[in-house]
């Protein structure tokens, strides 16, 4: 296998501004006091997230001083007793002068190794998840992956970047090349944690949309885009779509989406992490009919109810504040349809008719 280096960052700006993302070892790539369990606070739907960018720790020259760096910034959240951190892609390598050999440096994907058994005493002492992004080895294959890692330091599962770009998995120079990583499978089921369904996209996959598709048929409620690239507005469009909160780590930055289509908060120049409180007790309706409602559901759940209205995306959320209260419960007792359903209905009309 041949050695393997970080993409400098020329090379990343250049697939950035092309919107491939990458990040790639490239296969050219030469204590905070445990948070208290999500299910048994008052909101028991409500769910604290931190996101941590690459920014201003890149380049650097070796992989354990990258590695050191991540789980210093990892210590600004730990305060918020998070109950998900999540990391960018191959954060441990991505913009390291430090030469590595895949072979050596890629991990189980099951049993948490070198890397991810640092990042999981993380996880156990501040009892949270924390999504891990790096290289893994399965069956004498090579995948870019992230481990989402538990509150007990072990690995609730794993996600293989299903759309690698081209340079990631044909490797070398014309005449001598390799095989670096595989693409992964095109159906990944969704992981299951203590507060909601989870599905994982990383940085190119977001050109296409068949792994958003497939995590919303499995009820997935946050996405973790874990990247180099920084995604931008189609991160946005992606949540509003398929109607979930988009968790972004990148290398240039880290934003909380919510299911609306808006940024809930976003790293800054001095600021290079972000946080929030996510309400997984909530929906996305279209702004008509459902308008019509909102004094009946003023009238029977007043402030049990959190709704928003927003205009340039034509949807109203509503969520539960009331832990009894079930969003969904609402919806069917007003016969208001989510902005999916109500797409499905369309679809069945449009396809009776269609000539």
């Amino acid at each position: 296998m041949e050695k393997i280096r970080s993409v400098s960052r020329r090379n990343f700006i250049r697939q950035s501004s092309a919107g491939l993302g990458g990040g790639l070892v490239g296969l050219s790539i030469s204590a905070c006091a445990p948070s208290e369990p999500a299910e048994s606070r008052k909101m028991a739907r409500r769910v604290s997230v931190a996101s941590i960018d690459l920014k201003g720790l890149w380049p650097d020259r070796t992989r354990e001083s990258r590695i050191k760096r991540m789980l210093e910034r990892m210590e600004n959240v730990a305060g918020l007793h998070p109950d998900l951190v999540c990391l960018p892609e191959l954060f441990d390598t991505s913009w390291v002068e430090e030469q590595v050999v895949l072979s050596e440096i890629a991990e189980d994907e099951i049993t948490p190794g070198p890397v991810t058994g640092r990042i999981a005493e993380f996880a156990k002492k501040n009892n949270c998840y924390v999504a891990c992004p790096i290289y893994t080895k399965k069956a004498g294959n090579f995948y870019n992956s992230c481990l989402l890692i538990d509150r007990k330091g072990n690995i609730a599962g794993a996600y293989n970047k299903m759309h690698p770009v081209k340079d990631e998995i044909i490797t070398g120079t014309p005449g001598k090349e390799t095989i670096g990583i595989l693409p992964g499978a095109l159906n990944q089921p969704v992981i299951e944690t203590d507060f909601g369904k989870v599905g994982i996209q990383i940085c190119y996959d977001a050109n296409w949309q068949d792994g958003w598709e497939n995590f919303q048929k499995q009820g997935a409620e946050i996405i973790l885009f874990t990247s180099q690239f920084p995604g931008g507005r189609i991160l946005n469009y992606f949540a509003w779509r398929y109607g979930c909160y988009v968790i972004s780590a990148t290398g240039s930055d880290a934003r909380v989406i919510d299911m609306s289509g808006n940024d809930l908060h976003s790293s800054s120049t001095f600021v290079r992490y972000t946080w929030a409180d996510i309400n997984l007790e909530k929906l996305n309706a279209d702004t008509w009919p459902t308008n019509e409602r909102l004094p009946d559901l003023f009238n029977k759940y007043g402030s049990s109810l959190g709704i928003k209205v927003f205009d340039n995306t034509g949807v109203i959320t509503i969520e539960s504040l009331d832990s009894k209260i079930k969003v969904r419960d609402v919806l069917n007792e007003f016969k208001i349809l989510t902005v999916d359903e109500n797409v499905k209905a369309s679809e069945v009309v449009q396809d009776k008719y269609r000539i």
